[in-house]
């Protein structure tokens, strides 16, 4: 393929004065983006419109701003193009204020998966949990001891603050270790590495998330906690949760709010991860999660106590809630059975669940239980 003429063309692209929208560039062929990315680099000393072109290493993929019209015939047999999508969180809409977090406690859920009943064996001490969410709120007294430095892929100069509220919480119930005047998470002792990827208002592309995965990789992130999803299939994403998968990084992802039956959302979709849904207090399936075959394990997600912005907690719900959950139990597996591949973790989830409550129809997965899952991870060989 003709590099030099590919990126003539983006040129003219990036340069047009039409309408764009961000688009996902993806190469077929491994040794065709060496060349591209090699050209590119020498290219972009002198052109400013290059840029705005984003490399998503984890694919071989490059993401920018494109006009809406159709990838050239001539680039068509090396070069797979799709849109850049927006993706949500996953948490409803809240009435609830905010209150100080100075009352002391295990949140219902915590209670519920069993943890604490496991931290005489496992806190999940020097587990690495990738958070790709909004950030973390770094002053948060149930969350000082248990952050790490993370990274902001939004101003890659500035550490991921969240300015949202969404990250926090979800790190709260991952990993809060305030035993005296907060709240205690799943895995008190792991390490949460924020990845910034979504802005202020709950929403990241594609191409943002693709990013978050591959720093997850490189930095040798255990497991990934993303809370958030979409109903449009994407290739990209496809991939990077597979490269993920296959280099030992195991991504936990939630089911989505739509209260739908036999559907759910991207990426918990994908094979390759884990797919959560929500319960309530009493074990049963929370009326607002998505639910099909394809969900590996459901955890609590209908009012969950947890941390919010400027030091104070928040009650929410949402497969947010519960893939948080399920990501802690992960943790405190992990650093109980250290080297268990992504196969044998979801393998043991997906067998150590309880049985939902008043439910009809038999069902492929039940709900988490963290003693089980230790149970059958000590008769696991390897």
């Amino acid at each position: 393929m003709d590099m030099s003429g590919l990126l003539e063309w983006l040129k003219g692209s990036l340069s047009s004065s039409e309408n764009r929208a961000r688009r996902i560039l993806r190469f077929l062929h491994p040794e065709e983006e060496k060349l591209f990315l090699q050209e590119l680099r020498a290219q972009r000393k002198h052109s400013q419109s290059l840029q705005a072109v984003k490399r998503l290493g984890i694919i071989r993929a490059y993401t920018c701003a494109l006009p809406s019209f159709e990838l050239p015939k001539a680039f068509s047999n090396s070069i797979a193009w799709e849109d850049d999508i927006q993706v949500t969180t996953h948490a409803l809409p809240q009435a609830n204020k905010s209150r100080a977090g100075t009352d002391k406690g295990i949140p219902w859920g915590v209670r519920r998966v069993r943890a604490p009943e496991a931290w005489g064996l496992t806190t999940g001490h020097k587990v690495k949990v990738g958070v790709i969410d909004t950030g973390i709120d770094f002053q948060h007294p149930d969350l000082r001891h248990s952050i790490e430095r993370g990274i902001n892929l939004l101003q890659r100069t500035m550490p991921p603050h969240d300015d949202n509220g969404h990250g926090t919480h979800i790190a709260g119930t991952i990993a809060a270790a305030n035993q005296l005047h907060g709240m205690i998470g799943v895995s008190p002792r792991a390490s949460i590495y924020p990845v910034k990827a979504f802005d202020q208002n709950g929403t990241a592309y594609v191409s943002d998330i693709i990013l978050g995965i591959d720093w997850c990789v490189r930095n040798r992130m255990d497991v990934v906690n993303m809370s958030f999803g979409m109903r449009t299939r994407s290739r990209a994403l496809l991939n990077a949760v597979t490269n993920a998968y296959h280099s030992g990084v195991l991504i936990v992802a939630s089911s989505g709010n739509d209260g739908k039956r036999g559907e759910i959302d991207y990426p918990a979709r994908y094979l390759s991860t884990v797919a959560v849904g929500a319960t309530d207090r009493d074990g049963r399936i929370a009326e607002f999660t998505n639910r099909s075959s394809r969900i590996d394990v459901y955890a609590p997600g209908e009012k969950i106590d947890s941390c919010w912005l400027r030091g104070v907690r928040r009650n929410m719900s949402g497969t947010s809630m519960a893939t948080s959950h399920v990501t802690g139990a992960i943790a405190l597996l992990l650093a109980h059975r250290p080297g268990l591949s992504p196969e044998q973790v979801k393998s043991l989830l997906r067998r150590s669940t309880r049985p939902l409550r008043n439910t009809k129809s038999p069902r492929t997965s039940g709900e988490l239980d963290i003693m089980r899952l230790l149970r059958n991870a000590n008769k696991t060989k390897g």
